[in-house]
């Protein structure tokens, strides 16, 4: 009888959920990735409506936030969901209500009191200087792929560019004059960024020795290419700077989104403000960006609490 009364449930939701999705897309320019999350939530959401026999046009307060505490507390066949992921869970469901009810098509938003738990925040894993220095060290030689390899993680480091940006950026967006690069970041958003000198001097090298006697063709646009000479993919990306953490023994401790946390670190030690780092990360929200504050504040402790002739007998 469940699986009966689940179909119509779920179809509902489906077409309503396609109808959120499409005006997310044009009103907030969303990220593919975000878009497809926000998807599966939905049809997850749809499949707990089914099981209870509801139409999502009338699920209550009480039918959601029981939705969330399954979620949160797990089931028999599934673990609880991480407190981020039931962050972004509950962020999918009250945007998608509250469009609905903008759309009229409900007269009450029962998600208009539910608050998603509180969640501390995990601090990004960062390396120190020496440790930088370790890794940019790793891709040795003239070969092409050495080459790329070095002008990609300087590039990476200079700019704390996501690994989507580095693996996009294109010929046309790098100014090695003007040691400028225009990143393409999340929902289509451009932004100028700085490029240190040691990775324009790594990017110009590549450019002239190592890039040329990758790519095939000469219309291929993407500055990064593999060795058949296209534009890098995710996973190439992280399998390059995994081979050069190992090397440097960092790989417990390396992701290529790694380098933009060091970068955001590095230079809010240095003196950075941070508006001017959250517009150099792309941040839309300053808060995001503060969370580098965090670091540097531990960083400042662990450094005291190490020099400090009386800091220990103060710890205690």
């Amino acid at each position: 009888m469940a699986i009966v009364e689940a179909a119509p449930a779920q179809r509902r939701l489906t077409d309503l959920a396609l109808d959120f999705l499409a005006a997310l897309e044009l009103e907030r320019g969303l990220s593919r990735n975000t878009l497809e999350a926000y998807r599966s939530d939905l049809q997850q959401y749809g499949l707990f409506l089914g099981r209870r026999g509801l139409d999502p046009l009338d699920a209550g307060p009480g039918d959601v936030r029981m939705f969330i505490d399954e979620l949160a507390e797990g089931r028999d066949d599934r673990p609880p969901v991480s407190p981020a992921t039931l962050q972004r869970k509950i962020a999918c469901l009250r945007s998608f209500h509250r469009h609905l009810r903008r759309e009229q098509i409900i007269e009450h938003d029962p998600t208009a009191e539910l608050r998603p738990p509180r969640q501390r925040a995990r601090l990004p894993k960062v390396l120190s200087r020496d440790e930088v220095n370790r890794l940019l060290e790793q891709p040795r030689g003239g070969a092409p792929a050495a080459l790329r390899d070095r002008a990609l993680l300087e590039t990476m480091y200079a700019s704390g560019l996501r690994a989507s940006e580095a693996i996009t950026l294109q010929l046309p967006e790098l100014d090695l004059e003007t040691g400028m690069l225009r990143a393409r970041g999340k929902g289509s958003k451009e932004r100028l960024v700085p490029v240190g000198s040691r990775a324009v001097q790594a990017l110009a090298v590549y450019l002239e020795r190592g890039r040329p006697r990758l790519v095939r063709e000469p219309s291929e646009p993407h500055v990064f290419v593999n060795q058949r000479g296209a534009g890098l993919s995710r996973q190439g990306l992280y399998r390059i700077v995994q081979a050069h953490a190992r090397s440097a023994g960092l790989q417990h401790r390396m992701s290529p989104h790694t380098l933009r946390h060091t970068f955001a670190t590095h230079l809010l030690a240095g003196g950075c403000d941070l508006r001017s780092l959250q517009e150099m990360l792309g941040h839309a929200d300053i808060g995001t960006t503060q969370i580098y504050t965090h670091l540097s504040t531990d960083r400042l402790r662990d450094v005291y609490f190490g020099a400090h002739p009386r800091a220990q007998l103060e710890q205690r």
